[in-house]
């Protein structure tokens, strides 16, 4: 299904009326393709208390966070069909690696392009277990105009607990928040990942409360979403990869086109050439359309990013944007 579009550039300008007008008039929504997705849609979501959570990611703490990918690791591990011979892990992926052992020296080409930093997208910092966590995210269009996709694994143990402290820092470049940093008031995960941890569902939605009497949409703009799509389209994907050789300081993008994860196909994912490395979980997915509207930033959101295997990986995977996801956004886009 298909939610309705805005783009950030244009979000700002639509009234709260008419954003609940499209909702309210059967906008948001159009045919569903071929399901693919047919687990019963269930969703988990938590309160979070107004501490003063944004006082609380000091930019020394920012920076000190550890990439939340690491999260994911479990889920990957515990559904691999191959066994620890293949290890789940983005955190170690380079942009251009020398691969020792026979000459000439092989090079492993660039997947990843440097950006500058886009209004809508930026980092996620959670605490889970006592110890404080990094992820990417976006701000996507929804009813309350506060709410912000990542991955299940940054906002919900998988199985387990939901984060604490969670806050959401859009535009986020070398340490600064240059729109504020948005506290959660509440998390949202598909009750797949929370409860059984199953990567096929790696998605969370955080609803945030609103800074100086303003909504995050209105300050940053939203992304238009969709769901059950095609498989096997071409997407830009975006995040801040924080593991060696990147320092999460800056925004990062890949493009290409998806294919399924062969080496388990159980997950119904799919992957794209990326060599992106932890920190850069939860970062958002583009349909690349054929217009310039429709490209790079400016596309639907139809995935995050999720996770990669090995130390050199060169794809990264995302879960599939069925009708679970989509109840899930749902849910969380029209909280109050």
């Amino acid at each position: 299904m298909t939610s309705k579009k805005t783009l950030a550039t244009s979000l700002a300008s639509l009234s709260t009326g008419l954003m609940l007008a499209l909702f309210a008039a059967g906008g948001a929504t159009a045919a569903p393709a071929t399901s693919q997705d047919s687990s019963q849609p269930q969703v988990t979501s938590t309160a979070v208390s107004n501490s003063p959570t944004d006082q609380y990611w000091t930019p020394e703490r920012m920076r000190a966070a550890v990439p939340g990918d690491v999260l994911a690791d479990k889920a990957v591990t515990r559904q691999n069909n191959t066994g620890p011979s293949v290890t789940p892990d983005i955190v170690e992926r380079g942009p251009s690696t020398k691969i020792a052992g026979t000459s000439p020296t092989v090079t492993q080409q660039a997947l990843h392009t440097d950006v500058a930093a886009i209004n809508h997208i930026g980092k996620v910092f959670f605490t889970m277990a006592g110890a404080n966590y990094v992820c990417s995210g976006n701000s996507v269009i929804s009813e309350n105009k506060s709410t912000v996709s990542t991955a299940g694994h940054c906002v919900n143990e998988g199985p387990g607990a939901f984060a604490k402290n969670f806050v959401f820092v859009p535009g986020y470049v070398d340490g600064t928040a240059p729109y504020g940093k948005w506290p959660a008031r509440k998390l949202y995960a598909p009750s797949q990942w929370s409860k059984l941890g199953n990567i096929q569902y790696d998605t969370g939605f955080a609803v945030v409360s609103q800074l100086n009497g303003q909504s995050l949409a209105d300050v940053v703009g939203a992304s238009g979403v969709q769901f059950s799509q095609p498989r096997e389209m071409t997407y830009t994907s975006y995040g801040y990869p924080a593991a060696v050789p990147f320092t999460g300081q800056t925004l990062v993008s890949c493009t290409g086109k998806a294919g399924p994860d062969a080496i388990n196909p159980q997950f119904k994912t799919q992957g794209i050439p990326c060599d992106m490395t932890g920190g850069s979980s939860g970062g958002p997915w583009f349909i690349q359309g054929g217009t310039d509207a429709e490209r790079d930033s400016n596309g639907y959101q139809n995935s995050i990013n999720s996770y990669g295997y090995g130390t050199r990986s060169t794809t990264m995977f995302g879960p599939y944007w069925g009708q679970t996801i989509e109840k899930v956004y749902r849910n969380a886009s029209s909280a109050r």
